[in-house]
């Protein structure tokens, strides 16, 4: 049987992620917290961001970006967030 999350993006029950996708205690709570629809959502979001904003996703700017849009996407977290 699927491990299931109560998804923060999708805001119900969803299957949950496989693996941690991200290192460390995020990507603890992303496991815990995020599903795997959830997660889709956020690699499409931020493939929207590579191109938008032109990144090139192995500079540390980049990847400090797009790590702050992440927390924001997924949590709320950042400027004016809330979140889990």
């Amino acid at each position: 049987m699927a491990r299931m999350v109560r998804c923060v993006v999708l805001a119900r029950e969803a299957e949950g992620l496989d693996r941690p996708p991200w290192p460390g205690e995020l990507g603890q709570r992303i496991f815990d917290h995020v599903s795997k629809e959830g997660w889709q959502r956020w690699l499409a979001r931020q493939t929207m961001l590579i191109n938008e904003y032109r990144l090139v996703a192995i500079e540390p700017e980049a990847r400090r970006f797009l790590a702050a849009e992440m927390k924001k996407f997924l949590f709320g977290e950042g400027e004016g967030g809330g979140g889990q």
